[in-house]
């Protein structure tokens, strides 16, 4: 079955109305070890808007191989990018849905620094749940949307930028603890890692909080 191809109708209708559109998806929310990271993109209302980049997908329908050149396109794409993160050491101390609000956060607070007017904003939130209001006061709505990273291509980019980033660290965090083969699982369940986890035990980058052991290989 072909993917679905994200469009810009959302997107077009808010900048019917003036808005920009600020799109924010998170990667990592399900892993057993690292942070979890928001990407955001930013798309002002303007005409003659290229199209939606080739192969932009929510990036878990995007083949691993072909990842980082989509990333590229749709960084270039929209009008200003940023990341934000959470450790696995705040997600310990706040849970999960603390973590994702105040990674969201701190994406916005790093588009704000790139001068984006974020008052004159709403925010896409890919899932069906505001995470990010409740972190912390915001100058613009945030609106949840259901696939936003299917469906919306401005969330689609995000999804691939944070995506792309995520996995790039989680690879750079392997050479300090190979054991647990991130390089290939990207610090998600595989039988591989947690059968690491049980012979040498969690490492710092572990959630210590999380029933790891009970959590099923996904691969």
């Amino acid at each position: 079955m072909t993917p679905v191809a994200p469009t810009l109708r959302v997107e077009r209708a808010l900048w019917a109305e003036g808005r920009i559109v600020i799109a924010c998806d998170e990667v990592g929310r399900g892993a057993l070890a690292g942070p979890v990271t928001i990407g955001a993109t930013v798309m002002a209302p303007r005409s003659g808007r290229p199209r939606v980049p080739e192969g932009l997908r929510d990036s878990k329908l995007i083949p691993e191989a072909r990842r980082v050149e989509v990333a590229e396109r749709a960084a270039a794409w929209v009008d200003a990018s940023a990341l934000g993160w959470a450790t696995s050491a705040e997600i310990d101390e706040v849970g999960i849905i603390r973590a994702l609000g105040r990674a969201a956060h701190r994406a916005i607070a790093g588009l704000r620094g790139q001068g984006v007017p974020i008052a004159d904003a709403i925010v896409l939130l890919d899932g069906n749940h505001d995470y990010i209001s409740p972190a912390g006061p915001l100058e613009c709505a945030v609106r949840p949307i259901v696939k936003g990273d299917r469906d919306c291509a401005s969330a689609a980019a995000a999804s691939v930028l944070a995506k792309v980033a995520r996995d790039s660290l989680m690879v750079d965090l392997h050479e300090s603890a190979p054991v647990y083969v991130w390089d290939r699982n990207k610090g998600y369940a595989s039988s591989a890692h947690r059968a690491a986890i049980l012979e040498h035990g969690m490492s710092d980058h572990h959630r210590a909080s999380w029933a790891i052991l009970d959590a099923p290989a996904l691969f």
